[in-house]
């Protein structure tokens, strides 16, 4: 009896019996032969296109919108962390330049030249990662559910699509792919690994939680090639060298970020939301997802391919993300789901592999393709924002704002007095206005009173105030006063606790300061929606 061949990739599997079906791998050094493009290449892009149509109707997400108009606020000539104030490290404003750039000097619009870019990158990230899936010397089966999964996962981010997490993926896809074939003792060629791990290094420099993703995938790779081959791998070394170049140019390019900004985020923005680290975790939405990474990953590890492990890697990497955060937002949720959908289908086609003839797993593999798009698809439709908000749009609370703001401040500055991103953006995207305010939102403000002052008054007097609530007080009068906008919008519900038995009011917050109360004398007030109140300034 001839013993059974060995596999040509690394796996933990024990041998196989005799008598079962083995897949024979392209010869060393060779590359499988991509798949044809059947009929069923059109039933997985139908499988995608509500979700690609869901992206291209309004709403647009918020934190999105609020980046992006942020960055055309920097086009226009004011400078981030000194004029604009935010939390986020200054890549993702620097990215959002390009699409402001195009719709302040074309006729394209900010928000249709961003939707196009997102899609240039997520045809950019496919058509990488199935390039690299052809080196990975998979038997048609699992690498045609690869392909088709690898594509709703990109495709499936609903309401949070273009969201940082959502880019971070998309960036981050084709390294994934790679690492797997790096795990394998194999590289890509050098022009495309370089490609592939400068936008990886991108998406992942978005935000320093997301470096947990990296961080696992090259410990795994490291196990695999030991010390001394993965030292003399340049992957992880590029990665590095351009994370490096970029936290020198921050102190260099935004000096105020350390100085001012980081304090602010660690003292006030941190602690909103008042839950801790165990508190998050039976949130309903990150809940479900790491009880999915924890029946998943564990048999990925068992007998699972290279790139299931990278991927659920990847999954806890993102996992981690989000716990640190401790928001359990819809958006630091959003990764952990695809990856862990992708995670599913992966492994699914691979013990499918293992239980079929090769010949009947061959002529399975187009249908398997497409039933793994179209049980992904709804997958993700469970609990998706989209296509509700799509659908609701019209009637929507974010809609009759955006009505009522092109109707009476098209193309107009606001001073907006809001604790909300949603749905003040993207309400002054569509409306093609610009905020006054240097910060997108109200939050340093709620920061500071998530107490209220020690004689339980009402407000803190000038006096008493801290210096990032002096500094909110003061900045907002004084802009105000400077720049008289056409318009203010103010929201009823401050966001903040009710301090000596009264609401807490922004207006007569404000007008408590000379400036703005003389410059606000000059508005009266013409409409009031959605929990929000419009006062035109009178010529």
């Amino acid at each position: 009896m001839q013993p059974a061949p060995r596999p040509s990739s690394l796996s933990l599997d024990p041998p196989r019996e005799p008598s079962r079906p083995e897949w024979r791998s392209t010869p060393p050094g060779g590359v499988a032969r991509p798949p044809r493009a059947p009929l069923s290449v059109l039933y997985v892009l139908l499988a995608g296109l509500p979700w690609l149509i869901c992206a291209m109707l309004p709403p647009l997400n918020h934190d999105v919108a609020g980046v992006l108009n942020f960055a055309q606020r920097m086009i226009a000539g004011e400078r981030l962390y000194t004029d604009l104030i935010d939390v986020n490290p200054p890549l993702i404003f620097v990215l959002n330049l390009v699409p402001a750039a195009i719709g302040a000097y074309t006729p394209i619009g900010p928000v249709a030249a961003l939707l196009m870019l997102v899609f240039a990158l997520m045809s950019a990230s496919l058509l990488l990662s199935w390039r690299l899936l052809t080196q990975l010397e998979l038997p048609p089966l699992p690498r045609q559910v690869a392909m088709a999964a690898i594509a709703m996962t990109e495709i499936c981010a609903g309401y949070d699509f273009a969201q940082r997490e959502h880019l971070m993926l998309m960036a981050g896809m084709p390294y994934l792919v790679m690492a797997a074939l790096r795990g394998e003792g194999r590289r890509a060629g050098g022009r495309l690994m370089l490609l592939v791990t400068v936008l990886a290094a991108v998406g992942f420099g978005i935000k320093p939680h997301f470096m947990a993703v990296p961080a696992l995938v090259e410990l795994w790779v490291l196990c695999c090639l030991g010390p001394r081959r993965w030292l003399a791998d340049p992957v992880p070394w590029i990665m590095g060298g351009i994370w490096v170049l970029y936290l020198i140019s921050l102190p260099l390019l935004f000096p105020a970020y350390f100085a001012h900004v980081v304090p602010l985020v660690w003292d006030y923005y941190v602690s909103l939301g008042g839950l801790n680290w165990w508190q998050v975790l039976f949130l309903d939405s990150l809940m479900p997802a790491w009880v999915m990474l924890v029946l998943l990953a564990p048999l990925a590890f068992w007998r699972g391919p290279p790139l299931a492990r990278v991927v659920a890697l990847a999954a806890l990497g993102s996992f981690l993300s989000a716990w640190v955060q401790k928001k359990g937002w819809s958006y630091h949720v959003l990764p952990i789901n695809l990856y862990g959908g992708l995670l599913a289908a992966l492994l699914a086609a691979h013990w499918a592999g293992r239980v079929l003839a090769p010949s009947r797993a061959e002529s399975a593999a187009p249908r398997m393709a497409v039933a793994a798009a179209v049980v992904l698809s709804f997958f993700h439709l469970l609990g998706s924002e989209a296509p509700y908000r799509q659908i609701t749009w019209s009637w929507s609370r974010v809609g009759i704002l955006t009505r009522e703001l092109q109707d009476s401040a098209l193309g107009e500055r606001l001073l907006v007095l809001s604790p909300d991103v949603f749905p003040v953006y993207p309400a002054l995207n569509y409306a093609e206005a610009q905020s006054t305010l240097r910060t997108m939102t109200l939050w340093l403000l709620q920061g500071v009173y998530q107490e209220c002052p020690r004689n339980n008054a009402r407000f803190r007097e000038p006096w008493e105030m801290s210096r990032t609530e002096f500094f909110v007080y003061r900045t907002v009068a004084e802009d105000f006063a400077r720049a008289p906008p056409a318009a203010v919008l103010v929201s009823d519900n401050a966001g903040i606790r009710w301090c000596g038995g009264r609401p807490f009011d922004l207006i007569a917050y404000f007008s408590r300061h000379p400036l703005f109360a003389e410059t606000f004398s000059h508005y009266r007030q013409t409409g009031a929606f959605e929990g929000y109140r419009l006062y035109r300034r009178e010529e």
